[in-house]
């Protein structure tokens, strides 16, 4: 269906208030009925042809037309109002992976845990610089995902929600060798309102015991309590520990990361990118489709050397639990060598064979808003 903009008279407005002031119903039948003429092929030409009728009488109508027609669509009585609209029936469109972080660093002090030597990048990624971005490309809503330059130290993700409540999830850091890693995510969770925890095993390889220790069973007892979610930047070399906690706690829902960063200039990529296949028999096990510029051997965009094991990934999961993010917002894409927020878009949208519509819908932003409880 069509919306066109409609900008009644001053006559038509003060009738429009009255039926306001009479009932709603009566108000919005009327706007339906003057929109669904335009839909009807009838157009703002017709529309011009109906100003010779009666105008009080043209506003009025027939409320039973507008219901026979089957819409429940509004009246736009301006710009502003247009556009949401036509944009009600859209799709959410969510990126689930952004890292944002302060431009404050006296009240978010950078606490880079593996890097002691750590330099912030040149330009600062708030929240700011996020919306500014995605509004501009029509994404809905954002998982942000805490960066590992502020650390355990999660305070700016959770401004940030309480900030933009609606358009952000958050995901943090905490560490996972802590003692108490269990009561710190359930104070995150419970007191700042962040949807789980990131965890990295890719920066312990040699020492990621604690993936599937029985130390960690707390945590993930507790994250199961909380229906809390947990996502992995890992290597398809400890996928194995991580399916030995995801079958012991297949409540608890987990989102694989990048991939599992499977290194694709190997010989034979396929006996480790099996690894995180097989994780697909578990519900529970979503993965994400991102950082496909870190993947590709040819790191040329669209990076089509990916896309065999793309196909891979969606014949094992099905499009209900592939995920799609980004990174990082504005610009710094480019300081950190990712592609523009558009060219991630037409990655899924244009580029990628194996995804039809309704998976691209999916992907982009139906599966998120269904695991994070985004509303639409």
């Amino acid at each position: 269906m069509m919306n066109y903009l409609v900008t009644p008279s001053a006559d038509e407005r003060a009738h429009l208030s009255e039926l306001a002031r009479a009932g709603k119903a009566a108000y919005k039948l009327t706007h339906a009925r003057i929109l669904l003429r335009a839909d009807q092929g009838e157009g703002m030409a017709q529309l011009g042809s109906e100003a010779r009728l009666d105008r009080r009488a043209f506003l009025a109508g027939n409320a039973r037309w507008a219901i026979g027609a089957g819409s429940a669509a509004a009246l736009a009585l301006g710009p502003r109002a247009s556009g949401a609209a036509r944009d009600t029936d859209k799709p959410p469109l969510i990126d689930t992976h952004m890292h944002v972080w302060a431009d404050d660093t006296d009240r978010f002090p950078f606490a880079h845990p593996y890097e002691p030597k750590f330099k912030p990048p040149r330009t600062a990624g708030t929240a700011e610089v996020l919306l500014k971005e995605i509004d501009a490309f029509g994404v809905t809503h954002c998982v942000l995902v805490q960066v590992i330059y502020h650390g355990w130290d999660n305070r700016y993700v959770a401004r940030c929600l309480k900030d933009h409540p609606k358009r952000f999830r958050g995901q943090g850091l905490i560490d996972p060798t802590d003692p108490k890693a269990a009561d710190k995510l359930e104070f995150w969770v419970k007191r700042h309102g962040l949807s789980g925890m990131r965890f990295s095993p890719i920066y312990y390889q040699g020492k990621d015991g604690w993936l599937n220790a029985r130390a960690s069973d707390a945590l993930w007892e507790k994250a199961e309590g909380l229906k809390a979610i947990f996502n992995f930047f890992i290597a398809t070399p400890q996928l194995p520990k991580l399916e030995d906690m995801v079958r012991r706690f297949p409540k608890v829902r987990v989102v694989i990361d990048h991939l599992a960063r499977v290194d694709l200039k190997a010989a034979n990529p396929l006996p480790e990118f099996r690894k995180l296949l097989v994780l697909a028999k578990y519900p529970g096990v979503w993965a994400k489709v991102s950082e496909l510029s870190v993947l590709s051997p040819s790191a040329k965009y669209p990076y089509r050397d990916t896309f065999a094991w793309v196909k891979r990934l969606y014949e094992a999961f099905g499009p209900d639990r592939l995920l799609w993010g980004t990174g990082f917002p504005g610009a710094t894409r480019a300081e950190a060598e990712r592609p523009s927020l558009r060219q991630e878009l037409d990655l899924v949208r244009k580029e990628i064979p194996v995804f039809t519509p309704a998976d691209q819908e999916k992907i982009l932003g139906r599966n998120a808003a269904r695991l994070w409880g985004f509303e639409a």
